[in-house]
């Protein structure tokens, strides 16, 4: 990245340690207390939630109905059918229940509904004809004598009206509650009725039957509990466990559902099922909001909507954070608007946001939020304008968006952002856009390895103090184990310690749905009836509720050790896919030449697995198998260091790209540049280690047939930068660090000085703390510890009250543990 400036407070001197220690004398943390760090902004770390992995219906959003308007389409998805999820019932009774989608509908946004044509009449209090549901995750999850609020819109035929008989019961049909309703009329009505199962179950069934004869139509049939969060329509269990991470914003609605699908309407004949989110079919009554097929392919109602997600926020006390699309598609869905007068629609759209969010009764937009029950407003002070997109039109939309923005809004703040891609030519020329347009935060995004968390410790140490502030709003290290955990712990303390450059931060995904993972990891899994946290969701959980307001600076001082130069050989390689090479060179550190191959002869420099069909043709270097995996060749010397590997290469034919190795010590351990991998839909480096290989940096570069590329790679000690046709891609730092890693901030509210320490070796790790240029402090202190759990699966907290607290003293830190220390003033 192409910013530079200095840090506003002292870093911490990290010395690479991960290896044996030459020297064995305790770490030495520093804190002036004397001296003013950075504030930290109340948005310091927020909630980031999207409609992923079934987080909304069936997750989030309290509705036990799934399908309820029978809107499910093999366009969402290919098992799906109108009546997926729905049992149709002929209890003592004959007739049929079918979706129909004609002028009968219920209005133009629920298109389909269910007719039921009940031919005979049944005897008993539960006989007819109609539908059951099985709900979400195996039923609905119902808890005895609680209360459940059923509602269905209906219209009937029969002139003396009809009746339902309403249901709760078990897959066997073991009636929990019984209710029935009398639908009277020929136009479309909503009826109401509370229900209350006499025993708990998780497997629980509603069903939905006419009596008697007669043609009854029904849609949005729903079941929701009366005991939701705060009354709003969450479920309880699952939006408690996310107010536990007290977030400072909720960033909402995603994501890639945000900005993939059409950019058309949806209205008659020709509406399309798959549109970029448009928050206005979001709000208002939910029989008017319409479906949409989700981009992780499955259906969403919209039930939750900006409505919900504003609400969310206020009773979170967190900073709403929408986004919205700003007319190009990412994540792979490559569109962009067809014309002006569109872009212009969405631009209006986004204007129409923020006046629904803050107008009064005299502006349009407020008085509907007013009207829907809303009278204040929801206090929104920034928007996100987009979400990882890099298209050609992008810069253009982009501009448009923000002008628009900041002419008729201007204390609103914009968010831009860096793409999918955490370094490289695209994420650094975004980076040098949104400083140019002068924007207020830059979304990031990554998702990498521990070993990128734990060395990138330093990634906002050098960023420009006067340019934009960093939101880094997904951020997550591939797995939901300790050690990936204490990673991101690890990176957190570099986050708070550049608190003055990086404002905003959320772990993404928020949660999942055990019965529909579409990514992982998450920060929480549930099912039906409990949530599983993850320890990752404890760090977070941790440092969300210790943040402190300002940065106290500090320096550590640890037991040197030496970094370990990246050496071994070079190498070629194939995956599924033919490619030649040519010009393969190295140069030294002193620009003297290693080595040198332009197949003008033969390959006799090259020793190959075995594997694939190489030969020289032509003067290059030809594998030409497209079923062959891993057709590594390597060359030179297993000592070679500080070099620079030089290569063209060229893909002929298969499903992905080529492969270029350094490092190479025997065929279980190198490092490799995959581009093209994956099947042609991504480019990563990936380093092995006894045959276990790991991600290092991950790009969506594809590669292209039959282009050549130059591609290069410098060597120096432990650290690699790879170049793409002459264009930096990446970097990888091979430098050892220490396994302690430390931040310390204040509370102003309790007074307290906050010692954040990450461990994340297995040993033990005594460190002494020394608080310079501060009043006395007292000798007992509040401590938090965070350790892996008995099964290794989990980190579990603890609290105690360490006795030898001070302004000097000396604390030992347990294996693979994040601890917080709070020290009081002296009374």
């Amino acid at each position: 990245m192409a910013l530079a400036g200095s840090l506003a407070v002292t870093a911490l001197t990290l010395a690479p340690a991960l290896g044996a220690h030459a020297d064995t004398s305790n770490r030495t943390i520093t804190v002036n207390a004397d001296q003013a760090g950075p504030d930290i902004a109340s948005t310091m770390y927020g909630a980031f939630y999207e409609d992923i992995n079934q987080g909304a219906d069936g997750g989030i959003y309290a509705e036990l109905v799934q399908n309820r308007s029978f809107e499910f389409n093999s366009a969402d998805n290919r098992a799906f059918t109108p009546l997926s999820t729905w049992e149709v019932l002929q209890r003592g009774s004959a007739g049929t229940a079918s979706v129909r989608d004609d002028g009968n509908r219920l209005n133009e946004m629920n298109r389909n509904y269910l007719q039921v044509d009940a031919t005979t009449a049944g005897a008993g209090t539960a006989a007819g004809v109609g539908v059951r549901n099985t709900g979400w995750n195996g039923g609905h999850r119902l808890e005895a004598r609680k209360k459940y609020d059923y509602s269905v819109w209906a219209r009937t035929s029969n002139p003396a009206g009809s009746t339902l008989a309403v249901a709760l019961e078990t897959p066997e049909g073991a009636r929990l509650a019984l209710a029935s309703i009398k639908v009277k009329g020929d136009a479309w009505a909503k009826y109401n009725v509370t229900l209350s199962p006499k025993s708990s179950t998780a497997s629980g069934r509603l069903s939905t039957v006419v009596q008697g004869t007669g043609t009854v139509r029904l849609d949005m049939i729903s079941l929701i509990p009366q005991d939701t969060w705060n009354g709003h329509g969450l479920r309880k269990d699952l939006a408690e466990k996310i107010a536990e991470l007290n977030p400072g914003f909720l960033r909402f609605p995603g994501g890639c559902i945000v900005n993939t699908g059409s950019y058309d309407s949806y209205s008659a004949p020709n509406y399309t099922r798959s549109r970029t989110y448009q928050w206005k079919e979001t709000i208002g009554p939910v029989e008017q909001r319409p479906a949409n097929r989700n981009f992780w392919g499955y259906n969403q109602t919209y039930g939750l909507g900006y409505m919900e997600y504003f609400q969310w926020a206020e009773d979170l006390k967190a900073v709403p954070v929408p986004v919205v699309p700003v007319g190009v598609t990412g994540c792979g869905d490559n569109r962009a608007v067809p014309d002006q007068a569109t872009l212009d629609k969405y631009i209006q759209d986004t204007l129409d946001l923020i006046e629904f969010a803050n107008g009064d009764a005299s502006t349009l937009w407020g008085a509907k939020r007013i009207a829907y029950g809303h009278p204040a407003p929801y206090n929104l002070d920034r928007i996100s304008l987009g979400n990882e997109e890099y298209k050609p039109e992008f810069k253009a939309y982009f501009t448009q968006f923000q002008d628009a923005v900041e002419a008729a809004y201007p204390d609103i703040m914009v968010i831009g952002n860096t793409g999918p891609d955490d370094q490289g030519a695209n994420f650094d020329d975004l980076s040098k856009f949104n400083a140019d347009r002068n924007v207020d935060f830059v979304d990031e995004h990554y998702y990498n390895s521990p070993d990128w968390f734990l060395s990138n410790n330093h990634r906002y140490d050098s960023y420009d103090r006067d340019s934009y502030k960093v939101f880094l709003g997904e951020f997550a290290s591939l797995a939901n184990k300790p050690e990936n955990a204490l990673a991101e712990a690890s990176f957190m303390t570099g986050l708070e310690r550049n608190a003055d450059v990086v404002k905003m931060a959320s772990y993404a995904p928020l949660i999942a749905n055990e019965a529909n993972v579409q990514w992982s990891p998450d920060l929480m899994f549930f099912n039906g009836t409990s949530i599983r946290t993850t320890p990752n969701f404890e760090v977070q959980k941790l440092f969300m509720n210790n943040v402190g307001t300002q940065v106290v600076p500090s320096s550590q001082n640890n037991p040197v050790s030496l970094a370990k130069p990246i050496t071994g050989q070079i190498g070629l390689s194939t995956w599924a896919t033919a490619a030649k090479y040519d010009d393969v060179k190295v140069t030294g550190a002193d620009g003297a030449q290693l080595f040198a191959d332009d197949f003008s002869g033969t390959a006799s420099a090259w020793t190959g697995n075995g594997v694939g069909t190489w030969s020289v043709q032509d003067g290059a270097y030809i594998q030409s198998s497209t079923s062959a995996l891993n057709t590594m060749v390597t060359a030179g010397n297993t000592s070679w260091s500080n070099y620079t590997l030089s290569a063209k290469a060229t893909k002929t034919a298969g499903a992905e790209g080529f492969l270029i190795a350094f490092g190479v010590k025997d065929t279980g351990n190198y490092y490799w540049w995959n581009l093209g991998g994956w099947n042609n839909s991504k480019s990563v480096v990936e380093k092995a280690v006894n045959g276990a290989k790991s991600t290092l940096i991950e790009h969506n570069t594809t590669i292209q047939t039959g282009r050549q590329y130059d591609v290069r790679i410098e060597v120096t000690g432990p650290i690699a930068k790879l170049y793409l046709d002459n264009v930096l891609w990446g970097t990888i730092d091979e430098t050892p660090v220490d396994p302690i890693y430390s931040v310390v901030t204040k509370d102003s509210a309790t007074g307290e000085t906050i010692v954040k320490v990450v461990n994340t070796s297995d040993q033990e790790a005594a460190v002494d703390i020394k608080v310079a240029g501060t009043a006395s402090l007292g000798s007992n202190a509040s401590v938090t510890t965070l350790t892996p759990t008995s099964d290794g699966q989990n980190l579990a907290p603890a609290s105690s009250v360490f006795t030898g607290a001070g302004s000097n003293f000396t604390y030992t830190f347990k294996p693979k543990s994040v601890t917080f220390i709070r020290l009081s003033p002296a009374n």
